[in-house]
């Protein structure tokens, strides 16, 4: 039942805020994208790189990370590591990057209790550290589209067997405009706006157009 006395404009907590949250990209590498059949891979890469870049513009921690990157799954990909040049890359060797002690460490170093999950392959490298983070008292948020699984299936039922243990799947379309949430916060309106345009598909190119019939009304 709703107490009308406490009813007031104020943002939930479970709200994704640029103070609460952390990202955690987990093996985003060429041999996972190989046997990712979830999705268009274009699409997932098109997805990390703008969630990444969501990152750098509100400046929310972020913790990258491989799995047997020199003998197996090879590099962090190029686009993502180049949004983040000085970011050390922590490689593992544990399919559950939440049993590697220094990645555990640099996510507790952040302060942040919510985190912004993303990675291949979504039935093993998400799932795992999912199930361990929530275990641990942590909120996942795991993006969807910027993941991906070996095949559909696996994919939805992955998800799904996160959202039963209490994550939440987002987009990182969703994560973007939940973390800039007022257009009056004229700091982060331009940059948010650079990367939908860049990022954003449809939505992208409607901005695109917006701004440019307006430039030429008022040049007009």
């Amino acid at each position: 039942m709703v107490d009308f006395a406490d009813v007031h404009a104020a943002p939930s907590s479970d709200l994704l805020t640029p103070e609460n949250s952390m990202m955690l990209f987990v093996d985003h590498q060429p041999q996972m994208f190989f046997g990712t059949a979830s999705g268009d891979r274009t699409a997932i890469i098109n997805a990390t790189v703008g969630l990444a870049r969501t990152a750098t513009v509100f400046d929310v921690p972020v913790v990258l990370s491989t799995v047997a990157a020199e003998s197996f799954s090879g590099p962090i990909l190029p686009q993502l590591k180049a949004v983040f040049p000085d970011h050390q890359v922590i490689d593992r060797t544990t399919m559950n990057a939440w049993e590697h002690p220094a990645l555990v460490e640099a996510v507790k170093a952040t302060g942040r209790s919510k985190i912004i999950l993303s990675g291949l392959w979504t039935e093993v490298c998400l799932v795992l550290p999912a199930l361990s983070a929530l275990g641990q008292g942590y909120e996942v948020y795991v993006v969807a589209d910027a993941s991906g699984g070996v095949t559909p299936s696996a994919h939805e039922h992955a998800l799904q067997r996160m959202t039963a243990a209490g994550a939440v799947p987002v987009t990182w379309i969703q994560v973007l405009l939940e973390l800039q949430r007022d257009w009056a916060r004229a700091e982060t309106y331009l940059p948010v706006m650079d990367v939908v345009k860049e990022h954003g598909g449809a939505y992208g190119l409607g901005v695109v157009y917006a701004q440019t019939m307006i430039s030429e009304h008022a040049a007009g």
